[in-house]
């Protein structure tokens, strides 16, 4: 593996647009409220890239540090794990990666605060609580991922969090019903979790990362798998019933073959075999929200 592609596999590109799609479904969502900024949603969706590649990073660094990436992993080599990148190079990437996140979040939130020193503070915190969620997912002595709490951890951050949140920035306000598509996304994004841990599950387990998987076994995480795609689509459902006067809004149901694609991949295959899943998924999941969204501006004219 060239020095390149060690950091191209690093930082894991592929998982991008699922770091987007949270930040799409809330600014579609401020679309139907006629609250859109562009401004807000340019700067949003480059500091939620950012936290996600400082994911991804610190995710690297940590795996390699407790031995889950070694070379009888099945998924793609990592630049650590392969000794392409140094420890002290990705340390490096990891703290530029930081800084670069706060300086695109203060950007934002003094565009979307306009003079209020409150929600500048509280949205700073909780970005200084995102960053933290990155990086002691797999770094440190008590890593939270080596303890089975990566799929509530991303059901609460690609989902709530950023749908929410982005929301927030625009509207300065929360309204309950929002929550449901936001949950929508968590569920997905924490398929995608669930498919890599199912795909790593043997040395996840040989180097003592007790995730969800190794918990309850692989036959109950593909149950638990179809169960997150049913209840995505049943609470991005609910909500287009609640907003019966947007009738587009169901235009998301044509993301529905390709989530039954992942489901039924993902029943049939086995794990060491259902890497392409995670890609599939993480698309499915932008098509969902990309045809969500274009059902809201449909309905709003």
């Amino acid at each position: 593996m060239s020095n390149t592609r060690a950091w191209i596999s690093s930082l894991r590109l592929r998982t991008l647009p699922l770091a987007l799609s949270g930040i799409l479904m809330g600014s579609f969502l401020a679309v139907e409220y006629r609250l859109f900024n562009l401004k807000i949603f340019v700067l949003t969706s480059v500091t939620a890239i950012l936290l996600q590649i400082l994911s991804n990073l610190a995710n690297d660094y940590g795996d390699a540090m407790h031995g889950a990436d070694n070379s009888d992993r099945i998924g793609p080599n990592r630049g650590l794990q392969s000794g392409e990148i140094s420890r002290i190079q990705l340390r490096r990437a990891i703290i530029l990666t930081i800084i670069l996140a706060l300086i695109a979040g203060c950007f934002l939130l003094t565009i979307a605060a306009n003079g209020n020193s409150w929600f500048f503070f509280s949205f700073l915190l909780l970005g200084l609580l995102c960053i933290a969620a990155a990086i002691f997912y797999t770094v440190g002595k008590r890593p939270y991922g080596y303890t089975g709490l990566g799929d509530i951890s991303v059901f609460i951050f690609f989902g709530l969090v950023a749908v929410a949140g982005t929301f927030y920035l625009y509207a300065h306000a929360l309204k309950t019903d929002i929550f449901l598509p936001a949950a929508a996304i968590g569920f997905l994004s924490a398929g995608v979790l669930n498919i890599n841990n199912m795909r790593d599950r043997n040395t996840d387990e040989a180097a003592g990362k007790h995730t969800l998987v190794v918990r309850i076994g692989v036959a109950n995480a593909k149950r638990y798998h179809t169960a997150l795609i049913i209840l995505a689509t049943a609470f991005l459902s609910f909500y287009s019933y609640l907003h019966y006067e947007l009738p587009f809004l169901w235009l998301f149901l044509s993301s529905a073959p390709l989530l039954l694609v992942n489901v039924l991949g993902i029943l049939k295959k086995d794990p060491a075999k259902i890497d392409k899943y995670l890609k599939q998924l993480a698309i499915a999941t932008i098509v969902l929200t990309l045809a969500f969204g274009a059902g809201i501006i449909l309905g709003t004219g």
